[in-house]
């Protein structure tokens, strides 16, 4: 007899789950209430240092909920599946820390650091993973399921784009005067008809004329914190920001493709809710994504920490309710099989 097929994990599934949305609603409840600052004020540390505990907590609990399934013979999806799921949440958790120390610690705002290396991971690994889930089950998707596949994919892709093509630049609006608001007096008289340019006017205006202010003195740069091969990775990875940027939108797009095409293949089905929180987790990834694209693209001094950042945490708590909801189907189906065979 084996006996993994008798053993009662320490924890139920309904504990877990519980956990889990406990641990999602007081990351929502932390982001309600600290998120908002003041214009011009940066985000305090300990902020910073919570939501960063958040996102931590949510993956490295994923990734041992995956190792779980992938320990267990059990599982009826593949052990290969949570295999790739659950090493990519882990190198999303080490993404996190190298995130957090080149951003919080040394103080460094870079467009690409060491931990993009890990994110670029996380995301091969959970399409690998994801497409193991979907080839292992023999797809008959009805016409109108393909249609709604197309639909998402279509939406995805005009998102991305017009989120992708935004940037930060200054508009700047002609003034009610012609476009002569920034001229001195001098120069508007000279550019008047001939009748006006009287020599008293003239001098009235050259009275008139505000006296040029002394340039303001240049503050003194200030020193950075960081150590100085925290600064040469920066400057190694630099160039390579426009890969980066557009691995994470196809990547994006291919996660919300394959997440509705999981939760239409799996709709109804015994293994249907476990599936449908790792789609709805590849989607929570996927806004939260869109969101800080779009926020860096149009503001040069976004900081993080915002409300829309929230999905990153739910992402993480879904891969891990879909592991335990997983683990759990897969038991109870091989214990049942077990006692009718016995009979």
């Amino acid at each position: 007899m084996d006996k993994s097929t008798n053993s009662k994990p320490a924890l139920s599934v309904q504990t877990i789950v519980l956990l889990a949305v406990t641990w999602a609603v007081l990351a929502l409840l932390f982001f309600l209430l600290f998120s908002a600052t003041p214009p011009g004020q940066d985000r305090p540390f300990w902020y910073s240092l919570g939501t960063w505990i958040f996102e931590q907590v949510s993956y490295f609990t994923a990734f041992l909920l995956c190792l779980r399934n992938w320990l267990s013979r059990q599982i009826v999806s593949g052990r290969n599946v949570w295999t790739c799921i659950g090493l990519g949440m882990l190198s999303y958790f080490i993404g996190n820390l190298f995130f957090f120390l080149w951003e919080d610690i040394f103080g460094l705002q870079p467009d690409v650091s060491p931990g993009d290396i890990f994110y670029v991971l996380t995301y091969a690994l959970l399409i690998v993973g994801m497409l193991l889930a979907v080839t292992a089950r023999r797809l008959n998707l009805e016409i109108w399921q393909w249609g709604i596949v197309t639909l998402i994919a279509a939406l995805g892709i005009v998102l991305a784009w017009f989120i992708s093509s935004r940037t930060a630049s200054e508009v700047q609006r002609p003034s009610l005067t012609g476009g002569y608001s920034g001229a001195s007096p001098v120069v508007l008289l000279a550019q008047a008809p001939p009748s006006q340019q009287h020599p008293a006017i003239l001098l009235n205006a050259v009275a008139q004329q505000p006296v040029p202010a002394l340039p303001a003195p240049k503050p003194e740069p200030e020193v950075s914190k960081a150590p100085e091969w925290a600064q040469q990775a920066v400057e190694f990875l630099a160039p390579a920001k426009p890969f980066f940027d557009w691995f994470y939108i196809i990547s994006d797009i291919l996660l919300l493709i394959l997440a509705a095409t999981l939760l239409l293949a799996f709709w109804g089905g015994r293994f249907a809710q476990s599936w449908r929180m790792i789609a709805a987790a590849a989607a929570c990834l996927y806004v939260a994504d869109i969101w800080f694209k779009y926020a860096t693209n149009t503001s040069s001094e976004y900081q993080s920490g915002s409300l829309p950042e929230v999905f990153w945490i739910f992402s993480g708590v879904l891969f891990g309710i879909g592991a335990a909801l997983e683990y759990d189907v897969s038991s109870r189906s091989r214990r049942s099989a077990g006692r009718r065979r016995a009979t």
